[in-house]
């Protein structure tokens, strides 16, 4: 791999979204001295991504665009094929609704550079919304990957101990030691008609068990839009039910970086994540009620439920595969032993 930054773009019917997120690439300033890119990854659109994205950059000389096809549904499986594709060792996400600061692709580098024991590293992302954000919205905002990924900007490997997909860059050699040694994901992300979740999270939790550090870098700043769909109440709360999910799909990973080797013997280990699960939904009675009625909008509490159903449903979904991920992932290979 040469020296230099892939940008990554993974597209779904991106074709109303990409030239306002690849105009603020296009005025990148970068030495001429580093090399980049830019790749379009169009997962299974049946819009005009591709055309639009090639269009919108037209102008720009210097940097190449490709558009590259993956046609299997799902987040993790676009972001996958944009580390294959990519032709330089760091690889930094942008989502089609990230407005990158025009410093972007050279802070990457450097911090990538000067930390080659990093993995992945992450920025501070400002929300930039369609319509006014409800009341609720600053206490909640997180959830929509706004604001900083930490208090303290460096090494937040065992700390925080995860980055949002907006915004992620990687160095594609740490991801070729996890695939070329068996890794593969449990989550998939978002895909149409479901709000998945957790397969950026999943990738970090990843690099840290491989023995790579994450880092978090205040000077990546980028702008987040948010359509006005997404400041919705019920959107929140939808989101909320997959986090809850997704937390299924980071279990092994967790166990694993806590040292975990023993197993029950009275149950399955699926069957004892259950019980807690289900004892918080029980004595959770009053915000249950508001929670079935769609009241209170803002309560911290209905969205704790909301995270522990999408919880419960998952756990029972992959109560055939719980235990044998979580013995998966103690034993694969491309884990950092010790």
């Amino acid at each position: 791999m040469a020296p230099g930054v892939s940008v990554v773009l993974c597209c779904y019917n991106s074709a109303h979204r990409l030239p306002r997120t690849l105009a603020h690439l296009a005025v990148q300033q970068v030495p001429k001295t580093l090399h980049w890119e830019v790749i379009i990854v169009d997962n299974a659109s049946n819009d005009k991504t591709r055309e639009v994205a090639l269009e919108a950059w037209n102008r720009v000389e210097a940097v190449p665009l490709r558009v590259v096809m993956e046609s299997r549904s799902g987040q993790a499986f676009a972001r996958n094929r944009g580390l294959a594709e990519a032709k330089y060792d760091i690889v930094s996400f942008v989502d089609d609704d990230n407005w990158v600061c025009p410093e972007w692709v050279e802070l990457v580098w450097d911090v990538m550079k000067s930390h080659p024991d990093v993995g992945a590293c992450g920025g501070f992302s400002e929300a930039l919304c369609e319509v006014q954000p409800p009341k609720w919205f600053e206490d909640y905002k997180a959830s929509y990957a706004i604001g900083p990924e930490s208090i303290k900007s460096g090494d937040i490997t065992n700390s925080r101990g995860w980055l949002w997909g907006a915004g992620l860059s990687i160095r594609k050699s740490a991801w070729q030691h996890l695939v070329s040694n068996g890794f593969f994901p449990l989550l998939v992300g978002r895909r149409p008609g479901k709000l998945g979740s957790g397969d950026d999270t999943e990738l970090c939790l990843a690099l840290r068990l491989a023995g790579w550090r994450l880092w978090y870098e205040p000077r990546l700043r980028f702008e987040h839009f948010l359509s006005a769909p997404r400041l919705k109440w019920t959107y929140l709360r939808k989101l909320h039910r997959a986090f809850g999910a997704s937390t299924v799909g980071h279990d092994p990973y967790l166990f694993a970086l806590r040292g975990l080797r023993a197993f029950p013997k009275r149950r399955p280990l699926w069957a004892e994540e259950l019980i807690p699960v289900m004892k918080r939904i029980y004595w959770s009675k009053r915000s249950l009620l508001s929670w079935i009625g769609s009241f209170s909008q803002g309560n911290a509490e209905i969205l704790e439920i909301d995270r522990d159903i999408g919880r419960l449903f998952e756990l029972l979904h992959k109560r055939m595969r719980y235990d044998l991920s979580i013995r998966e992932i103690q034993g694969a290979g491309w884990r950092r032993i010790g």
